[in-house]
């Protein structure tokens, strides 16, 4: 079946004018796309219609550009929770922007959108290649961050002001439908901005993007907590060792930290239903076996078992409730009901992994994605972020990205090496 919504066009700003001042190095063809598929049966409908198959634009610096660097400013904003490798990102992109192309103003907007908001006071950090030098050691964003809309149209009165050309912001699916707005915005009244997206999530739960930064280095913190439940869970008679990790909708942290070393024997993600007697009845079995067990639940799944909630965060995002807590509780309960004694330790690390300095791996991801967000930038194209898809940089519209969280196929590849790896039933029903 063809999906007809899969349109990866990218909008530009207009002509672009400029010779680029980069002139050595490799220049990307605006005419050079990637395959979104890649399998040899996902061509074949398109074949069978004669109709193209769906394309990325690839990334990268073109041969000429739109905007005069000596004329414009540059904005970066940062937005939602914590994620190793946002320091890097705004390193790089003010490097490429510093180096590359000459830019002088680069803002740094504080506190997420609210530093586009000029009532709220959040006076913009003026970066340079010195203020950013050693940022990529440091844990967080030296910007700050915050969570919750702001009106797009005051948003682009202040970026009309500072003369800001280009606005990069680093955020999720919250952060990037937040830029998409504003994009919308400063087209509807004629503004020649353009609004890049570079996805920050540790979740990695961004559409049409094979891996967001932070990622890695997530799952390598991951696994230090698991070692740790595992010798715990190893040293006790019945020993138990729970582990809740980040994934609001996709168990993506979960699944692949799950895989590091074989010491997890049940993962419980959103994509996966279960049922608590199912997990009870597993769990027995697993204890009355090797007499220890290893649980990671990331903290979307199980949220069935919990009272429902109404109440949303200042992103917009229901509160979810606490199935780490959930699973402590109920299984401690359970066992003791049963007269039978069990050594249950309960680890969280979910602060601890999001606050981390990001590993090489996903530094060198945060200067490519930087890099190529600058050059797109540049060029001229908004409402879009710049991802990878088959281990090449490329463009993706904002809309597309956000169009449905990425999820685990429980069908697919992935999860099925979980159940391999795990020895869990497929269904804890």
């Amino acid at each position: 079946m063809i999906d007809q919504q899969l349109d990866f066009s990218i909008d530009r700003l207009g002509e672009c004018r400029f010779p680029s001042p980069m002139r050595d190095g490799r220049f990307t063809d605006d005419g050079q796309r990637l395959l979104y598929h890649s399998g040899y049966d996902e061509l074949q409908p398109f074949i069978a219609a004669g109709v193209e198959p769906p394309a990325l634009e690839l990334a990268g610096p073109r041969d000429r550009i739109y905007f005069d660097p000596t004329a414009i400013a540059c904005g970066i904003v940062t937005c939602g929770g914590l994620c190793p490798g946002t320091n890097d990102v705004i390193r790089a992109v003010t490097l490429s922007l510093y180096h590359h192309y000459g830019v002088r103003r680069i803002h740094g907007f504080r506190y997420g959108y609210e530093g586009l908001i000029k009532s709220f006071g959040h006076t913009p950090l003026e970066l340079n290649p010195t203020m950013v030098n050693q940022i990529s050691n440091m844990g967080g964003t030296i910007l700050s961050s915050s969570r919750g809309p702001q009106d797009p149209a005051q948003m682009v009165d202040y970026l009309e002001e500072l003369g800001v050309g280009i606005l990069f912001a680093i955020g999720g699916d919250g952060t990037l439908k937040g830029a998409g707005k504003i994009a919308w915005e400063a087209a509807r009244r004629g503004s020649s901005i353009s609004v890049i997206g570079i996805p920050k999530t540790i979740d990695n739960d961004i559409s049409f993007i094979q891996s967001t930064f932070g990622f890695e280095t997530a799952v390598a913190e991951a696994h230090r907590a698991i070692y740790a439940a595992h010798a715990e869970a190893t040293g006790a008679r019945n020993g138990i060792g729970l582990v809740k990790l980040m994934g609001r909708d996709s168990g993506f942290i979960a699944a692949y930290s799950t895989l590091v070393d074989s010491q997890v024997n049940f993962c419980l993600v959103p994509e996966s239903a279960f049922s608590f007697s199912g997990l009870l009845k597993s769990l027995e079995e697993r204890l009355t076996q090797r007499g220890h067990a290893v649980i990671v639940v990331a903290e979307g799944a199980g949220q069935e078992l919990l009272t429902a909630t109404a109440e949303h965060d200042a992103s917009g995002n229901l509160k979810l409730g606490d199935i780490g807590m959930y699973l402590r509780d109920a299984i401690k309960g359970h066992f003791a009901g049963n007269g039978i004694e069990i050594n249950l330790k309960y680890i969280d690390p979910s602060y601890i992994i999001r606050s981390q300095p990001a590993n090489p791996h996903d530094s060198a991801l945060c200067l490519l994605l930087g890099h190529n967000a600058v050059h797109a930038g540049m060029s001229g194209r908004t409402n879009m972020v710049v991802g990878v898809w088959n281990h090449q940089y490329t463009h993706v519209p904002i809309a597309l990205a956000t169009r449905q969280r990425k999820k685990i196929d429980p069908e697919g590849w992935l999860w099925n090496s979980v159940l391999a790896s795990t020895g869990q039933p497929r269904e804890l029903r």
